[in-house]
């Protein structure tokens, strides 16, 4: 998240996107000449209604519709809206930017490159809703359509833009077959929801059960790095005040169940060719939680079923990286982190991002790591973690 007002936002102004213009282009950073910028995480919305247009008609009837209603935007089905409150809201705020939606990627690399940034892997916005769609048969169909969609938009973008896409998590099978879809679309990344719903008995899942063990092996087999991305997360008890504000600090810290699940679960001790990325809830909370995990271990033990078959520091220095936009308190424990572990990212086009400040936000990392770590920050680890 950013600092307080007059740190880095420009001319100590706060305002939505909207209100933002880029501007590090060409701007004094610190970086090296020639450094390609890529933004570990921004965001992409789907102005078009890709899922009534691509179902067949005799399933039109059940597919999500996408559409506007007095400027806020709606995804569901018609009357229905699976985008409410403070969510909708917060989606108005920067679907003003052209670039902000997948129909128009020339303002969208335009916008990016005033802002100084080259390339960007994109995470989707509002199409998360569809994360739980009751029936499964078409919700593996409505990720499908996204796939096609982002990897088409990867396409018009010549290189600039890499899409994050969507799979079935819930079945071994499907699993495979969604993987390897995507794949052949050319896609690097997946996003792997936190909260991942009930299974067909209407339990919760549990991502770290033998049953689910088969699901990772496809992904394993697979060989593309698994996404987790905060948004999830929601207030137990909604705040009658500011809710935006509660819901967001809650959506920031949502990280660490899923994190004890692959240390102390077993996944990644079961599943070791796994990789896994952390993105938009900073990099500060990695040190915190290797410590407490080292605790918990050290006081634990003898009550744990499956023992660890490493140390702690192994999981995360041998499967994990996390990305930030702006993290000065990160930036200051980079060597307990790992300078190869950290990615920074805009957030385009987010009310959070660094648009219209990145070139502040950009020095900040070379003031922290000095030039050359900053390269592997600001672009290489990225390109690592997809592997291209």
């Amino acid at each position: 998240m950013p600092p307080p007002t007059g740190t880095l936002y420009p001319d100590g102004v706060i305002g939505a996107p909207k209100h933002r213009h880029g501007r590090a282009a060409g701007a004094s950073t610190g970086l090296p000449a020639g450094t390609e910028v890529f933004s570990a995480d921004n965001h992409i919305s789907v102005a078009d209604d890709i899922f009534y247009e691509r179902f067949p008609d005799d399933l039109k009837d059940y597919a999500p519709r996408i559409w506007y209603e007095d400027g806020a935007y709606l995804l569901g089905r018609p009357g229905q809206s699976m985008v409410v409150g403070d969510f909708s809201a917060v989606l108005m705020q920067y679907d003003d930017l052209a670039g902000a939606v997948s129909n128009n990627i020339q303002a969208r690399l335009r916008e990016l490159a005033d802002d100084g940034v080259d390339k960007e892997l994109v995470f989707p916005n509002a199409v998360l809703a569809l994360f739980h769609y009751p029936d499964r048969d078409l919700r593996e169909r409505i990720f499908r359509i996204y796939n096609e969609h982002i990897a088409e938009v990867q396409e018009r973008s010549n290189g600039h833009c890499y899409g994050v896409g969507l799979i079935n998590w819930w079945d071994p099978r499907g699993a495979r077959r969604t993987l390897a879809e995507l794949k052949s679309l050319g896609l690097k990344t997946f996003l792997m929801p936190i909260s991942p719903g009930l299974d067909d008995n209407g339990q919760p899942i549990d991502f770290s059960s033998t049953a689910m063990s088969a699901v990772w092996g496809e992904i394993e087999d697979a060989g593309l790095p698994v996404a987790h991305h905060i948004g999830e997360s929601q207030p137990k008890i909604p705040s009658e005040v500011n809710s935006v504000a509660v819901a967001m600090m809650v959506n920031i810290d949502s990280f660490r169940e899923m994190f004890s699940k692959y240390v102390f679960g077993g996944i990644l001790d079961r599943h070791p060719g796994l990789r896994v990325g952390w993105f938009e809830g900073g990099i500060a909370w990695v040190p915190t939680a290797l410590q407490d995990a080292e605790h918990v271990l050290a006081s634990y033990r003898h009550m744990l079923k499956h023992q660890p078959e490493h140390d702690i520091r192994h999981y995360w220095d041998a499967h994990m990286c996390a990305s930030f936009m702006v993290d000065g308190l990160g930036l200051r424990q980079i060597d307990d982190i790992g300078i190869d572990k950290v990615m920074w990212s805009s957030d385009y086009p987010h009310n959070e991002s660094t648009f219209g400040y990145s070139e502040r936000s950009l020095a900040a990392v070379v003031d922290a790591v000095g030039p050359q770590d900053a390269v592997r920050v600001v672009s290489g680890n990225v390109r690592h973690f997809l592997g291209i």
